[in-house]
């Protein structure tokens, strides 16, 4: 906090003068002193009188920043000074303690493979802005050097644009190791919580492996320049023998899911393009595969990231101080140094939807239909014959507009807009004339399918880079020899499971968080060269009951991810022998209810279904230990079901 402060005077206060005086001029008058010193004093009065006008909005930001982390450190300090049997503020018993006092043990060695962001970045070269940060962490943390000097931090975080790899003079690596994921931040959690436990029912080194890697690159270029799916074959083949020939139980979150998914295939396939593992590798190393918040098929708001570089948290914040990202003075550019970083990442383009209006829906139908946004009220309300009109557009059903509920835009022309600008390539988007930008936004909506024609038109280099690792589509006919190349193994509608009839796939993740599902745009009113022209319309709210909210359509979901795409393949694509699952391997849903923190002092919750807060909820975690212990998934319960994820499975038309 206080290098926060330091910044801002250092750059916005005028230097104070300092007047050295001589020996000789030590016996002068007294009225002569005090003289300059009231003429210094009240100079400095009528400065201070004229510095609020001009730092007043950097004054509330520092201040807002200063209030807020202050007291989040005090709540802090006194929840670690309670003690533990205080009325009200018992802890209790983590699920290690009470299973290892039940006589649980570890049995199946564990990989736990994170997801997008969370894991640690290092540097191994570097700019000269870089320099003294050799072997320090530039992503994951406590980015407190980093924050130092940011736009050197982007220059090392982005990659290069045409091949997705390293630029010129730049590598960052991966953290290796178990401290690569367990905390994000300090005090933020990631995998520590699930870590810890598993310790206490006795998972250490030689049986738990964190399958570190390097978030940003395309899958296949994980292997091409850090051979990672290479070092992971070798680790569970490892573990598997040193721990008695114990098969593995994986632990994926969030896109590490559909890492490890893109991973099932290649490690099967022959080289070069595989790992040579042969056909019964996965049936011989690996007992089960526990999905944690799975993206299988996408994510929402990794279009509007793309689009736009924002999601409805940012448009919230810029909704209620526009100045903070579009002031002229400050020039922060946030938004758009955003933008040019990630859409150099493959990574955020793993998350774009897939399976198009198939399993997303389109202007007349999506699966989600009949729930309802009001928790206050019925949480899932199921359509009834009373309940909507032939037109689908009673306000009880969520999607009730078509023009802008079950598509992923609804841009809309705004009337203030200007002639282009030239100057220095922020994004694609500086290359394309105001006149072909006003086209893209005239009332046109955006499906699953069309967003993707959308960004190859606004960004061209990004996916013609993207299009070559990665797939969106669902297969005619799996057998076909094109679907052999590695683009499509991480889209679970395009790749087989392998022939491993023994092995268990869990899809957990929290339900009962209202999650962005899709977006109304508008045309940028700002003028500002190398501006990102569209926005998210947030001055759009639907009805009373509506899941319209701040220009984003709402569904159920953990904050991140929608239900339909968590648990779309363990409730229909891959339940029983599909042609995506042939061997019939067993699936099982295990969704988790939210439930917000009772208090300030319990953290983020013991029960929370939030995307990444899930790994703190005593109830997956219980189910992992169990599973990693011996146990089956009939054995912990089969299903555990609160959304309407069937219901809604049922209404997807897909050929299984």
């Amino acid at each position: 906090m206080a290098s926060i402060l330091r910044f801002r005077k250092l750059c916005y206060v005028e230097p104070v003068k300092f007047q050295f005086f001589q020996p000789q001029n030590f016996d002068k008058k007294e009225e002569t002193v005090a003289t300059g010193a009231k003429t210094s004093l009240e100079n400095n009065e009528k400065r201070n009188k004229r510095q609020p006008k001009e730092r007043s909005c950097v004054n509330s930001c520092c201040c807002v920043i200063g209030y807020m982390c202050t007291t989040w450190w005090l709540l802090l300090v006194l929840y670690h000074c309670l003690p533990a049997a205080f009325p009200g503020f018992q802890v209790p018993e983590s699920p290690g303690t009470r299973l290892k006092r039940e006589g649980l043990t570890a049995l199946h060695p564990v990989v736990l493979v994170p997801g997008i962001v969370t894991g640690g970045l290092e540097l191994w070269e570097g700019k000269p802005c870089a320099e003294g940060l050799f072997r320090k962490r530039l992503w994951g943390g406590s980015f407190t050097e980093v924050l130092k000097r940011p736009l050197c931090l982007l220059e090392h975080l982005a990659l290069h644009n045409e091949t997705g790899l390293d630029p010129p003079g730049i590598r960052l690596r991966a953290v290796s190791g178990l401290v690569a994921a367990d905390y994000f931040a300090p005090g933020y959690f990631v995998w520590a919580v699930l870590i810890e436990n598993l310790a206490k029912i006795g998972y250490e080194g030689k049986n738990m492996h964190m399958a570190a890697y390097d978030w940003r690159l395309s899958f296949q270029n994980t292997e091409i320049r850090d051979q990672t799916l290479s070092r992971l074959k070798s680790q569970i083949e490892l573990m598997y023998v040193t721990n008695g020939y114990k098969k593995v139980v994986v632990v994926p979150h969030s896109m590490g899911v559909i890492y490890f998914l893109h991973f099932l295939k290649w490690v099967e396939t022959p080289p070069p393009m595989g790992g040579g593992g042969g056909p019964g590798w996965c049936a011989k190393h690996i007992k089960s595969i526990m999905n944690i918040g799975p993206v299988f098929l996408g994510v929402p708001k990794a279009v509007s990231n793309l689009f736009s570089a924002e999601a409805k948290d940012m448009a919230s914040i810029r909704a209620m101080d526009p100045g903070v990202l579009d002031s002229e003075i400050l020039r922060l550019q946030a938004l758009e140094h955003v933008m040019r970083v990630t859409r150099t990442w493959d990574s955020i383009a793993s998350l774009l939807p897939k399976g198009g209006e198939t399993v997303w829906g389109n202007l007349d139908w999506s699966p989600e239909e009949g729930y309802a946004c009001d928790l206050s009220k019925k949480r899932y309300l199921q359509a009834s014959a009373g309940d909507k009109d032939t037109n689908g557009s009673d306000v009880k059903m969520d999607f009730h507009v078509k023009e802008s509920n079950k598509n992923f835009w609804d841009t809309r022309t705004n009337r203030n807009t200007n002639s282009s600008c030239g100057g220095e390539v922020w994004t694609e988007y500086d290359e394309m004339c105001r006149e072909t930008i006003r086209k893209i936004a005239e009332n046109k909506p955006y499906t699953a399918r069309t967003a993707l024609d959308l960004l190859r038109f606004v960004a061209p280099k990004m996916m013609q880079r993207v299009d070559s690792h990665l797939s969106y589509g669902i297969a005619d006919n799996l057998d076909d020899p094109k679907y052999a190349r590695y683009k499509h193994w991480s889209n679970p509608l395009e790749t087989k499971l392998p022939d491993a009839p023994d092995i268990e796939i869990y899809c957990s993740y929290g339900v009962g968080i209202p999650t962005e599902r899709s977006y109304v745009y508008k045309l940028s009113p700002n003028d500002r060269c190398r501006s990102i022209p569209f926005r998210i319309d947030s001055s759009v709210d639907g009805d009373e009951d509506s899941c319209l909210s701040g220009g984003v359509h709402l569904t159920d979901g953990d904050e991140t991810v929608p239900v339909i795409s968590a648990g779309f393949m363990c409730a229909k694509g891959w339940r029983g022998r599909t042609r995506f699952n042939p061997s019939g391997i067993a699936t099982f849903i295990r969704e988790y209810r939210h439930k917000p923190p009772a208090s300030l002092l319990e953290g983020r919750g013991l029960e929370s279904g939030a995307h990444v807060d899930i790994m703190g909820n005593f109830a997956l975690i219980e189910d992992v230990l169990r599973v990693a212990a011996g146990a089956t998934g009939a054995e912990i319960g089969g299903d555990r079901v609160h959304s309407d994820i069937f219901r809604m499975s049922d209404r997807i038309n897909l050929r299984l």
